[in-house]
């Protein structure tokens, strides 16, 4: 089940793509945070969705706010895809124990093995303010996160 507005956000520890080890709470008090969950990288609508997000990263990024995304892939995959598309912010891996963050936020399809396309908006006190959830084949609307995070 996806957690909830007013829940306060599950904690997690994951590497990202250059091997340093990212925590949730390391925001909490000094940032909100834009979490996106996405299926795999090098896949086409995950591609499209982050390169996007590369693209208005003034939005999601600064010193006011961070965005981390989330797939299941290896933090070897996901430097290798973020070199390739020129993605600099934090791509997370969640490969192992396989798919704990994104069973934690209720965003992991155990049937195919990986995470669904799960948004959350989090404020700086680590409460969930925003959230959407999409199908594995359905994109998600940045405007959308963009109105989320202009209301906190």
């Amino acid at each position: 089940m996806v957690i909830d507005v007013g829940t306060k956000a599950p904690d997690f520890e994951l590497k990202n793509q250059h091997g340093e080890l990212v925590k949730l709470s390391d925001f909490r008090g000094e940032k909100n945070v834009v979490l996106v969950f996405y299926p795999f990288a090098f896949t086409g609508v995950c591609t499209g969705e982050l390169c996007a997000l590369r693209d208005e990263l003034p939005k999601f990024s600064g010193d006011d706010v961070q965005l981390l995304a989330v797939s299941n892939d290896s933090p070897f995959s996901l430097r290798v895809f973020s070199e390739q598309e020129g993605l600099e912010y934090p791509l997370l891996s969640d490969f192992w124990p396989h798919g704990e963050t994104s069973r934690a936020y209720g965003v992991f399809d155990e049937d195919k093995g990986c995470a669904v396309r799960g948004t959350f908006v989090i404020d700086k006190e680590g409460v969930v303010r925003w959230t959407v959830v999409n199908a594995i084949p359905e994109a998600r609307d940045l405007n959308d996160y963009a109105k989320a995070l202009a209301q906190l």
